[in-house]
């Protein structure tokens, strides 16, 4: 094969191979190395936009105008690196007349017959392809990118054989390396129990009845970090409705999650503590006005008495009155005491050190009433709190039970600990004279409230415990039954 006159092809002399070589949609060129010369076929000038002719057939023309500077080094590489026979293909960019740079597949095989030697090569226009390939690699990048920037790892499993398949990110969620092989179980066996029946279950969901799901998650990883999970899954379903393939995409949102139950519990903590404001200042207007009330009547009619038997007996009322007053006071000032003392420094407490501390101060009361206090705080034995705070609590609650005991038994206080989900709960049980939930429960903590006839309620004990340990971010809760006992659950961190 040569090239001829006016960078035509023939073949043998023979015109129809020729024709066929001319009009193919393919660039055909030839370089003689001894020579210099080079020749391009008609579909050569066609893919590049020009008429035979138009443009030099030069190598200068070919690496100096039409081929991409930075293809050279490429191209020459192909050329170069060949042996006779071995032919090989690169991916250059050439200028076009009209459509600018535009990619293509260059081909190229060696010649030698001992004389002279060329090298031929073809062009094939990719720039379509090439493109399509460009931006799908690059939407590709941009999708690793982002599911890396987002923390969001992939699942799916087929149902056919229940196997499961995950990404690369995924295995970066887990904290695993990408050659360890999870089974469903495994890789449900990551969440946290509470949250792993839900898992289990979404799944078994989505498998059997196409249910997607899209859930907030807590997820201990394979380093021990735990962390928060949002899950999301859709069944991928054949011609009949059924699931063959379930997907699910996992993204790590512990930071935004922890920010939003921060938040959460900011609120909660806000609207509680204008709760107790309001209450105070109600109690403050209250019990103060009906006491600096009752004070002036007795000023008053001390002022229009003259008889001296009357005005000792009304002197006697209004010490009685200033008397109740300066008590409330203290009370008031209990309260306050509470919210500026919540900045104090916590300290690590010993519950067992703490109770010993309080049943001394409590002790001729416990003789008097023969009660039994039973502590039990092997599963939790320190806490870190203010320690007037846990005094204060220990203190109230089991002087309310020996308050509240029954008249025909004799008191027996129960307190014990625990450790649950990072929380630590204290628990008070006595088997006194119970409250009646269901007409006193939304009264029990408040100020003031007694539901009983003993002489020395003040009702300001369990107000004061609430206050104390919702200020620290607690909860306090009451079950009880009438002549049975009562029993405080509460949250202290």
């Amino acid at each position: 094969m040569n090239f001829t006159e006016g960078d035509k092809f023939s073949y043998d002399g023979e015109f129809q191979a020729t024709q066929i070589i001319n009009s193919i949609n393919t660039g055909i060129w030839e370089y003689n190395v001894s020579t210099k010369d080079v020749k391009w076929s008609s579909g050569f000038y066609t893919l590049l936009g020009y008429e035979p002719g138009e443009i030099p057939c030069t190598y200068e023309c070919f690496f100096e105008h039409l081929l991409y500077y930075e293809d050279k080094q490429l191209f020459l590489k192909s050329l170069n690196k060949h042996l006779p026979n071995a032919p090989d293909s690169v991916q250059i960019r050439l200028l076009t007349k009209k459509l600018g740079y535009r990619w293509f597949e260059s081909t190229v095989k060696k010649w030698d017959n001992g004389s002279e030697q060329k090298i031929t090569g073809a062009i094939n226009d990719i720039h379509d392809h090439k493109i399509l390939k460009l931006q799908a690699n690059r939407n590709d990048f941009i999708f690793k990118e982002t599911t890396k920037i987002a923390k969001i790892g992939g699942w799916e499993i087929d149902v056919k054989s229940m196997t499961l398949s995950l990404t690369r990110e995924a295995y970066d969620i887990y904290e695993l390396q990408d050659k360890v092989k999870l089974s469903i179980e495994e890789a449900t066996s990551f969440f946290e129990p509470d949250y792993r029946q839900l898992m289990a279950g979404a799944i078994d969901s989505i498998v059997k009845y196409s249910q997607p799901f899209d859930l907030e998650l807590l997820f201990r990883t394979a380093k021990n970090n735990l962390i928060w999970l949002r899950a999301k899954g859709v069944a991928v379903i054949d011609d009949y409705g059924q699931c063959v393939t379930a997907r699910c995409i996992f993204q790590n949102i512990d930071y935004i999650k922890k920010k939003e139950l921060e938040v959460q519990n900011a609120v909660n903590l806000l609207s509680d503590q204008n709760k107790r404001l309001q209450n105070f200042a109600y109690i403050v207007s209250h019990n103060l006005r009906s006491h600096t009330g009752n004070l002036q009547f007795m000023v008053d009619l001390y002022n229009q008495t003259e008889v001296n038997d009357d005005r000792q007996e009304i002197f006697s009322h209004i010490q009685s009155i200033s008397e109740s007053l300066k008590t409330t006071i203290e009370h008031l000032s209990e309260i306050v005491k509470i919210q500026a003392e919540i900045g104090r420094e916590r300290k690590k407490l010993n519950f067992e050190s703490t109770l010993k501390t309080v049943l001394s101060a409590l002790e001729s009361n416990i003789q008097t009433t023969k009660a039994v206090i039973e502590c039990d705080f092997s599963k939790c034995p320190e806490v870190n709190y203010i320690p007037a705070y846990l005094e204060s609590i220990f203190q109230n609650l089991i002087t309310n039970s020996l308050k509240y005991k029954h008249p025909d038994r004799n008191p027996v206080v129960k307190c014990h600990t625990s450790k649950e989900d990072g929380h630590i709960w204290l628990y008070f049980e006595d088997n006194g004279l119970g409250i009646d939930l269901e007409r006193y429960g939304d009264s029990v903590f408040g100020m003031y409230k007694t539901f009983h006839q003993n002489s020395d309620a003040k009702g300001i004990g369990l107000f004061i415990t609430r206050n104390q340990v919702e200020a620290l971010g607690g909860t306090i809760s009451i079950e009880s039954t009438v002549n049975k006992g009562t029993k405080f659950t509460i949250k202290l961190v």
